[in-house]
């Protein structure tokens, strides 16, 4: 499935403006061109729309349908491929990961055409935009596949995260802080609520440490105390810098935020919180968590053993890794910032894209 590129600025920018003006303008010339003017007039409802999401640790895809409030999902596929795998020692993607990562794009290529997909953007994020063969990759999965992968900036990444989280925002709240934990990067976003339909994003971060990446450097079967704690401060002292810059506690303190966390770090915590005897994202997607409690949880963890965390519901063999690395983020950005509460968002760059994309196609179908 062919996918245009993402157009606009790239790399660090201290403010975005409003989210939803901002995505719009950047994303103007995404997916396939309209074939006729009947379909262009029909907007949203000419087509079968797809997202896909390949990151450090995942392959992601959403094929939706459109409605009137948004979208609804009817065919969807997740797999761990851990393309960013010995990333972080070698610069570039090994041929093995590749390997995997292919296989789980060759199963989206074919739900893609079973669902008669007619638009679509696919994205890679951190593992290809740090890797030295990153680009040479997308080639390979463009002549093997046949889906055309679109590396984003971090900008872009925090962007469309946060559209596609807007649902669970709190307008009650003056501000919120969105996080993002990824397998490669992890993404801080510092909205203005003010605007209901429209937050404004005024300062964001993408660090380094992500769940792949800290326990590549620190470990990830077993973790001794001493090296969760450096973790912890390893990522403690980049956000450190950024409330610095921008002076985010003093509206904690005031208790004038929300905080918002998706990735599969916080849903997976989540779920173990909760008592699930499996994941459900039925029921993790929007739930409030008490924060003194998920951080509980994320101590527990860090102190079990490799078979123990296996052993844990919502966890299994293919997270038991990468779970403790997760949990040191996340307790890093609670001792910076701490609130009351966290809400889970099972939902983030694919729910953006589809919205982004069928907001696109209305405004195309838009005769004024």
């Amino acid at each position: 499935m062919k996918s245009e590129p993402w157009t606009g600025a790239e790399g660090e920018m201290p403010a975005f403006g409003p989210v939803m003006d901002r995505v719009n303008r950047e994303t103007a010339g995404l997916g396939r061109r309209f074939r006729s003017n009947a379909s262009h007039a029909l907007g949203r409802w000419a087509h079968t729309y797809s997202a896909l999401d390949l990151g450090t640790n995942n392959c992601r895809l959403l094929i939706a349908k459109p409605t009137r409030r948004g979208f609804r999902v009817v065919d969807a596929f997740s797999r761990i491929v851990r393309l960013g795998e010995g990333l972080g020692l070698s610069g570039e993607l090994s041929a093995s990961a590749m390997d995997r990562a292919i296989s789980a794009l060759k199963v989206c290529s074919k739900k893609m055409q079973r669902r008669s997909v007619s638009r679509a953007h696919n994205v890679a994020t951190a593992a290809c935009r740090q890797a030295v063969n990153g680009a040479a990759f997308a080639a390979r999965v463009l002549a093997e596949t046949g889906i055309q992968l679109n590396i984003i900036s971090p900008a872009e990444e925090a962007r469309l995260a946060v559209a596609g989280c807007l649902p669970l925002l709190d307008y009650n709240s003056r501000h919120a802080l969105v996080f993002d934990v990824g397998g490669g990067s992890t993404e801080l976003i510092w909205l203005d609520l003010a605007n209901r339909r429209n937050p404004n994003i005024l300062a964001w971060t993408s660090m380094s440490h992500g769940v792949v990446s800290l326990s590549e450097k620190h470990g990830g079967l077993e973790i001794s105390p001493r090296s969760y704690a450096a973790m912890v401060a390893e990522v403690h002292e980049h956000l450190e810098g950024f409330e610095r810059q921008h002076g985010l506690r003093r509206h904690f303190d005031a208790g004038a935020v929300q905080m918002l966390g998706m990735s599969g770090t916080v849903t997976t915590l989540a779920g173990v919180h909760m008592g699930l005897p499996r994941y459900d994202r039925s029921r993790v997607d929007g739930v409030w968590v008490p924060v003194p409690e998920i951080r509980a949880v994320a101590r527990e963890l860090s102190g079990m053993d490799y078979n123990a965390r296996v052993s844990v519901p919502c966890i299994g063999e293919e997270r038991a890794d990468l779970v403790v690395a997760g949990c040191a983020i996340l307790e890093a950005i609670t001792d910076v910032w701490p609130a009351n509460a966290l809400r889970v968002a099972d939902r983030g760059l694919r729910e953006g894209i589809l919205t982004m994309l069928m907001r696109q196609d209305d405004q195309r179908g838009d005769p004024s």
